[in-house]
């Protein structure tokens, strides 16, 4: 058995990885990390025979999660993931591979092994990342954006009138400021989808991340969502060891 751990901007999912099988386990945003909060969390576990890690977050944070995990299983082999140049059938696009964020080369790899080519990869987390494969696997490039939280949060912050609201609002000229700007990321983020897709042809299009299914509704095609996708990568690099 596998640990699986994709500790994001916002939050820290994981899973469990066995015979084939992923079990999620609950979410847990990033300022609730804490070691007690973890040990309750992993401490009945079956004892895993690697943690694998994919780390965009703070490396405090990291560091917190390996220790925790020593603490329950000192021997454990803790594998953290790196974006590579080229493997599962997957080239990368930068001339910096290492730059290419962990969580956009892991849907690349799951989405190369799970669901038809060529294909547009959406996270759609704290930031919205759009990232494009080709028929034989090669990542030909990608689009990063604000995600709808951050949107929101940035127009509150950087204003000195307009309010931050997490509710969600019919998608509707709005005649009040919190659906405007609801509705407003909103098409954004779907506006940005769309563009991608309309200049590129026969595209399996695939949506994970927090916000996928607030995203997904309201595009012209139908998309896959795939709310685990990073943790289907992670499971791959597991299983290779």
């Amino acid at each position: 058995m596998n640990l699986l751990v994709d500790m994001g901007n916002t939050r820290l999912k994981w899973a469990v990885a066995d015979n084939g099988q992923l079990v999620t386990g609950d979410a847990l945003l990033n300022e609730y990390i804490n070691q007690p909060t973890l040990l309750a969390l992993w401490q009945a576990l079956t004892p895993p025979e690697q943690l694998v890690i994919a780390c965009v977050s703070a490396r405090d944070t990291l560091e917190l999660v390996i220790a925790t995990a020593r603490v329950l299983w000192a021997d454990i082999k803790i594998i953290r993931v790196n974006s590579q140049t080229q493997t599962f059938g997957i080239t990368n696009a930068y001339a910096q591979p290492e730059k290419l964020g962990v969580d956009r080369w892991l849907v690349l790899v799951a989405a190369r092994h799970f669901y038809s080519l060529p294909a547009c990869v959406v996270d759609c987390g704290t930031a919205i990342t759009v990232d494009l494969l080709d028929a034989e696997g090669r990542h030909t490039g990608g689009f990063i954006s604000a995600g709808l939280m951050l949107m929101k949060k940035s127009l509150a912050g950087g204003t000195n009138a307009l309010p931050f609201s997490n509710t969600a609002y019919p998608l509707a000229a709005a005649d009040f400021t919190e659906a405007a700007i609801h509705n407003g990321t909103l098409l954004a983020a779907v506006g940005l989808v769309e563009q991608v897709i309309a200049r590129h042809d026969a595209l399996s299009v695939i949506l994970t991340g927090g916000d996928a299914e607030f995203i997904a509704p309201h595009l012209s095609i139908t998309p896959l969502v795939d709310a685990d996708l990073v943790l289907r990568g992670l499971a791959m690099v597991a299983q290779a060891g």
